[in-house]
Protein backbone atom coordinates (compact mmCIF):
# COMPACT_ATOMS: atom_id res chain seq x y z
CA UNK A 1 0.00 0.00 0.00
CA UNK A 2 1.87 3.14 -1.06
CA UNK A 3 0.30 6.68 0.90
CA UNK A 4 1.62 10.13 -0.40
CA UNK A 5 -1.72 12.32 1.06
CA UNK A 6 -2.18 12.86 4.70
CA UNK A 7 -4.30 14.55 6.85
CA UNK A 8 -3.75 15.24 10.50
CA UNK A 9 -6.45 16.27 12.87
CA UNK A 10 -5.96 18.93 15.56
CA UNK A 11 -3.72 21.50 15.02
CA UNK A 12 -2.16 21.38 18.41
CA UNK A 13 1.31 21.04 19.35
CA UNK A 14 1.59 17.30 18.08
CA UNK A 15 -0.89 18.05 15.75
CA UNK A 16 1.54 20.92 14.08
CA UNK A 17 4.15 18.64 14.64
CA UNK A 18 3.13 15.69 13.22
CA UNK A 19 2.28 17.32 9.76
CA UNK A 20 5.69 19.00 10.12
CA UNK A 21 7.35 15.82 9.42
CA UNK A 22 5.24 14.10 6.87
CA UNK A 23 5.43 17.71 5.01
CA UNK A 24 9.09 17.57 5.66
CA UNK A 25 9.49 13.75 4.34
CA UNK A 26 7.69 15.04 0.71
CA UNK A 27 4.10 14.20 1.52
CA UNK A 28 1.00 16.45 0.36
CA UNK A 29 -0.30 17.19 3.95
CA UNK A 30 -3.91 18.44 5.42
CA UNK A 31 -3.93 19.98 8.47
CA UNK A 32 -7.83 20.16 9.90
CA UNK A 33 -8.97 22.21 12.79
CA UNK A 34 -12.10 23.19 13.27
CA UNK A 35 -10.30 26.54 15.13
CA UNK A 36 -8.93 28.85 12.03
CA UNK A 37 -6.63 30.78 14.30
CA UNK A 38 -4.87 27.69 15.79
CA UNK A 39 -4.60 26.49 12.67
CA UNK A 40 -2.54 29.92 11.40
CA UNK A 41 -0.71 29.48 15.02
CA UNK A 42 -0.06 26.00 13.53
CA UNK A 43 2.07 27.08 10.68
CA UNK A 44 3.69 30.00 12.05
CA UNK A 45 4.88 27.17 14.46
CA UNK A 46 5.79 25.03 11.83
CA UNK A 47 7.83 27.77 10.12
CA UNK A 48 9.78 29.00 13.50
CA UNK A 49 10.73 25.06 13.70
CA UNK A 50 11.97 25.39 10.30
CA UNK A 51 13.82 28.12 10.71
CA UNK A 52 15.39 26.33 13.40
CA UNK A 53 16.36 23.54 11.42
CA UNK A 54 18.07 25.92 8.59
CA UNK A 55 19.99 27.87 11.46
CA UNK A 56 21.00 24.52 12.58
CA UNK A 57 22.33 23.14 9.18
CA UNK A 58 19.97 20.29 9.32
CA UNK A 59 17.86 21.48 6.34
CA UNK A 60 18.01 24.03 3.41
CA UNK A 61 16.18 27.15 2.47
CA UNK A 62 14.97 25.08 -0.45
CA UNK A 63 14.09 22.29 1.64
CA UNK A 64 12.47 25.00 3.82
CA UNK A 65 10.03 26.38 1.11
CA UNK A 66 9.34 22.62 -0.29
CA UNK A 67 8.06 22.10 3.54
CA UNK A 68 5.60 24.87 3.50
CA UNK A 69 4.15 23.82 -0.08
CA UNK A 70 3.72 20.25 0.74
CA UNK A 71 1.15 21.95 3.41
CA UNK A 72 -2.49 23.19 3.44
CA UNK A 73 -4.71 24.18 6.09
CA UNK A 74 -8.43 23.48 5.95
CA UNK A 75 -11.83 23.92 8.45
CA UNK A 76 -14.17 21.97 6.86
CA UNK A 77 -13.48 18.32 8.16
CA UNK A 78 -14.87 17.20 4.43
CA UNK A 79 -12.68 18.70 2.79
CA UNK A 80 -9.97 18.12 4.25
CA UNK A 81 -10.43 14.06 4.28
CA UNK A 82 -11.77 13.76 0.86
CA UNK A 83 -8.82 12.16 -1.14
CA UNK A 84 -6.18 10.81 2.42
CA UNK A 85 -4.73 7.30 2.10
CA UNK A 86 -3.79 8.28 5.76
CA UNK A 87 -5.54 10.31 8.47
CA UNK A 88 -3.65 11.27 11.72
CA UNK A 89 -6.01 12.33 14.19
CA UNK A 90 -4.02 14.10 17.40
CA UNK A 91 -7.18 15.95 19.08
CA UNK A 92 -6.99 16.02 22.75
CA UNK A 93 -6.55 13.16 24.70
CA UNK A 94 -10.60 12.72 25.51
CA UNK A 95 -11.67 9.57 24.62
CA UNK A 96 -15.63 11.10 23.70
CA UNK A 97 -14.02 13.73 21.52
CA UNK A 98 -11.81 10.68 19.50
CA UNK A 99 -14.57 8.33 19.51
CA UNK A 100 -17.12 11.26 17.42
CA UNK A 101 -13.96 12.23 15.46
CA UNK A 102 -13.47 8.14 14.26
CA UNK A 103 -17.31 7.97 13.68
CA UNK A 104 -17.20 11.16 11.36
CA UNK A 105 -13.88 9.74 9.42
CA UNK A 106 -15.24 6.35 9.01
CA UNK A 107 -18.06 8.32 6.97
CA UNK A 108 -15.94 10.52 5.04
CA UNK A 109 -12.77 8.84 4.70
CA UNK A 110 -12.19 7.07 1.16
CA UNK A 111 -12.86 3.15 1.89
CA UNK A 112 -9.23 2.26 1.71
CA UNK A 113 -8.05 5.15 4.03
CA UNK A 114 -6.27 3.80 6.95
CA UNK A 115 -7.15 5.57 10.23
CA UNK A 116 -4.69 6.36 12.91
CA UNK A 117 -4.66 7.46 16.05
CA UNK A 118 -1.99 9.41 18.32
CA UNK A 119 -3.42 8.74 21.32
CA UNK A 120 -1.05 8.32 24.25
CA UNK A 121 -3.54 5.96 26.34
CA UNK A 122 -6.85 5.55 25.21
CA UNK A 123 -7.65 1.88 23.69
CA UNK A 124 -7.44 1.44 19.87
CA UNK A 125 -9.46 -1.12 19.67
CA UNK A 126 -12.25 0.65 21.27
CA UNK A 127 -11.64 3.84 18.76
CA UNK A 128 -12.04 1.18 15.86
CA UNK A 129 -15.24 -0.71 17.52
CA UNK A 130 -17.07 2.57 16.64
CA UNK A 131 -16.16 2.41 12.73
CA UNK A 132 -16.89 -0.25 10.29
CA UNK A 133 -13.42 -0.92 9.29
CA UNK A 134 -11.82 -1.55 12.61
CA UNK A 135 -9.46 -3.55 10.51
CA UNK A 136 -8.09 -0.26 9.02
CA UNK A 137 -7.20 1.24 12.26
CA UNK A 138 -4.16 1.53 14.28
CA UNK A 139 -2.40 3.70 16.78
CA UNK A 140 0.29 5.80 15.97
CA UNK A 141 1.88 6.88 18.91
CA UNK A 142 4.43 10.09 18.24
CA UNK A 143 6.92 11.78 20.82
CA UNK A 144 6.99 15.29 21.87
CA UNK A 145 8.47 17.13 20.38
CA UNK A 146 7.83 14.89 16.66
CA UNK A 147 10.36 16.86 14.64
CA UNK A 148 13.35 15.85 17.09
CA UNK A 149 11.85 12.62 18.95
CA UNK A 150 13.00 9.26 16.80
CA UNK A 151 9.85 7.13 18.56
CA UNK A 152 6.72 6.11 16.95
CA UNK A 153 5.13 3.66 18.86
CA UNK A 154 2.36 1.70 16.59
CA UNK A 155 -0.01 -0.14 18.63
CA UNK A 156 -2.53 -2.94 16.74
CA UNK A 157 -5.99 -2.81 17.81
CA UNK A 158 -7.64 -6.09 18.30
CA UNK A 159 -9.14 -6.23 15.12
CA UNK A 160 -5.66 -4.13 12.77
CA UNK A 161 -4.71 -6.09 10.00
CA UNK A 162 -1.03 -7.39 9.27
CA UNK A 163 -0.82 -5.24 6.24
CA UNK A 164 -2.02 -2.02 7.63
CA UNK A 165 0.65 -2.54 10.48
CA UNK A 166 3.48 -3.39 8.03
CA UNK A 167 2.18 -0.16 5.95
CA UNK A 168 2.64 2.04 9.21
CA UNK A 169 5.44 0.65 10.30
CA UNK A 170 7.52 1.28 6.67
CA UNK A 171 5.59 4.94 6.69
CA UNK A 172 7.52 5.65 10.34
CA UNK A 173 10.50 4.51 8.53
CA UNK A 174 10.17 6.90 5.51
CA UNK A 175 9.75 9.73 8.48
CA UNK A 176 13.05 8.87 9.54
CA UNK A 177 11.53 7.51 12.83
CA UNK A 178 11.98 4.34 14.80
CA UNK A 179 8.59 2.40 14.82
CA UNK A 180 8.29 -0.23 17.83
CA UNK A 181 5.17 -2.38 17.72
CA UNK A 182 2.95 -3.16 20.51
CA UNK A 183 -0.63 -4.66 21.48
CA UNK A 184 -3.42 -2.84 22.48
CA UNK A 185 -3.75 -2.77 26.87
CA UNK A 186 -3.79 -0.14 29.12
CA UNK A 187 -0.85 2.50 28.48
CA UNK A 188 0.86 -0.09 25.69
CA UNK A 189 4.66 0.23 26.79
CA UNK A 190 5.75 3.80 26.69
CA UNK A 191 3.18 5.02 29.02
CA UNK A 192 2.36 2.07 31.12
CA UNK A 193 5.77 2.43 32.43
CA UNK A 194 6.66 6.20 32.18
CA UNK A 195 3.53 7.19 34.05
CA UNK A 196 3.67 4.80 37.09
CA UNK A 197 7.41 6.47 37.42
CA UNK A 198 6.04 10.29 37.21
CA UNK A 199 3.11 9.08 40.02
CA UNK A 200 5.99 7.95 42.18
CA UNK A 201 7.70 10.94 41.89
CA UNK A 202 5.05 13.31 42.75
CA UNK A 203 4.55 10.57 45.78
CA UNK A 204 7.68 11.40 46.97
CA UNK A 205 7.18 15.14 46.72
CA UNK A 206 3.27 14.51 48.10
CA UNK A 207 4.92 12.34 51.44
CA UNK A 208 7.74 14.75 51.91
CA UNK A 209 10.41 12.17 51.01
CA UNK A 210 12.70 15.55 49.29
CA UNK A 211 11.95 18.28 47.35
CA UNK A 212 11.49 19.01 43.47
CA UNK A 213 15.24 19.91 43.06
CA UNK A 214 16.19 17.02 44.90
CA UNK A 215 13.86 14.19 43.07
CA UNK A 216 14.31 15.69 39.68
CA UNK A 217 18.42 15.47 39.89
CA UNK A 218 18.62 12.47 41.64
CA UNK A 219 17.26 10.83 38.72
CA UNK A 220 18.93 13.40 35.99
CA UNK A 221 22.49 12.16 37.83
CA UNK A 222 21.50 8.85 39.20
CA UNK A 223 19.56 7.64 36.14
CA UNK A 224 21.32 9.11 33.19
CA UNK A 225 17.53 10.82 31.99
CA UNK A 226 17.80 14.47 30.47
CA UNK A 227 14.99 15.54 31.92
CA UNK A 228 13.61 14.77 35.76
CA UNK A 229 10.12 13.45 36.38
CA UNK A 230 8.20 16.66 37.47
CA UNK A 231 9.65 18.44 35.43
CA UNK A 232 8.95 16.35 32.46
CA UNK A 233 5.37 16.07 33.89
CA UNK A 234 5.20 19.60 33.84
CA UNK A 235 6.30 19.25 29.95
CA UNK A 236 3.82 16.47 29.00
CA UNK A 237 0.72 18.55 30.87
CA UNK A 238 -0.41 17.45 34.49
CA UNK A 239 -3.91 17.19 33.18
CA UNK A 240 -2.37 15.12 30.17
CA UNK A 241 -0.49 12.81 33.41
CA UNK A 242 -3.46 12.31 35.62
CA UNK A 243 -5.71 11.38 32.09
CA UNK A 244 -3.56 8.65 31.47
CA UNK A 245 -3.16 7.53 35.04
CA UNK A 246 -6.76 7.15 35.35
CA UNK A 247 -6.69 5.07 31.85
CA UNK A 248 -4.26 3.22 34.04
CA UNK A 249 -6.23 2.84 37.05
CA UNK A 250 -9.51 1.50 35.40
CA UNK A 251 -7.84 -0.41 32.95
CA UNK A 252 -6.06 -2.59 35.24
CA UNK A 253 -8.03 -2.17 38.67
CA UNK A 254 -4.69 -1.68 40.56
CA UNK A 255 -4.10 0.32 42.92
CA UNK A 256 -0.86 1.17 42.23
CA UNK A 257 -1.83 2.94 39.30
CA UNK A 258 -3.64 5.47 41.26
CA UNK A 259 -3.48 9.13 40.67
CA UNK A 260 -1.55 11.14 43.73
CA UNK A 261 -3.83 13.33 45.24
CA UNK A 262 -1.33 16.14 44.73
CA UNK A 263 -1.48 15.69 41.12
CA UNK A 264 -5.25 15.58 41.71
CA UNK A 265 -5.55 18.88 43.93
CA UNK A 266 -3.01 20.16 40.68
CA UNK A 267 -5.15 19.87 38.21
CA UNK A 268 -8.15 21.17 39.43
CA UNK A 269 -6.37 24.13 40.74
CA UNK A 270 -5.57 24.62 36.92
CA UNK A 271 -1.87 24.15 37.40
CA UNK A 272 -0.86 21.80 34.31
CA UNK A 273 2.53 22.85 33.96
CA UNK A 274 4.49 24.52 31.55
CA UNK A 275 1.50 25.04 28.82
CA UNK A 276 -0.37 27.03 32.10
CA UNK A 277 3.03 28.85 32.82
CA UNK A 278 3.02 26.36 36.51
CA UNK A 279 3.47 23.30 37.66
CA UNK A 280 6.34 21.85 39.94
CA UNK A 281 8.01 24.52 38.34
CA UNK A 282 7.51 28.34 37.44
CA UNK A 283 7.64 28.87 33.56
CA UNK A 284 8.30 32.85 32.08
CA UNK A 285 8.28 33.66 28.91
CA UNK A 286 11.46 34.31 26.82
CA UNK A 287 13.38 33.05 30.12
CA UNK A 288 15.28 29.39 30.45
CA UNK A 289 15.84 29.77 33.88
CA UNK A 290 13.49 27.05 35.86
CA UNK A 291 12.60 27.95 39.29
CA UNK A 292 10.42 25.84 41.28
CA UNK A 293 6.97 26.86 42.11
CA UNK A 294 6.64 28.60 45.78
CA UNK A 295 4.15 26.11 46.33
CA UNK A 296 6.90 23.92 46.81
CA UNK A 297 9.64 25.80 48.54
CA UNK A 298 7.52 27.06 51.15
Amino acid sequence: MVLQNITVIGAGTMGNGIAHIFAQNGFTVILVDVNAAQLEKAVQTIGRNLDRQVSKGMLTEEQKKITLSNLSTQTDIVAGTAKAGLIVEAATENIELKLKIFRQLDELAPADAILASNTSSISITKIAAVTKRPGSVIGMHFMNPVPVMKLVEIINGYATTKEVTETIVALSKQLGKVPCVVNDYPGFIANRILMPMINEAIYSLYEGVADVEAIDTVMKLGMAHPMGPLQLADFIGLDVCLSILRVLYDGFGNTKYAPCPLLVNMVTAGKLGMKTGEGFYLYTPGSKELMVSERFTK
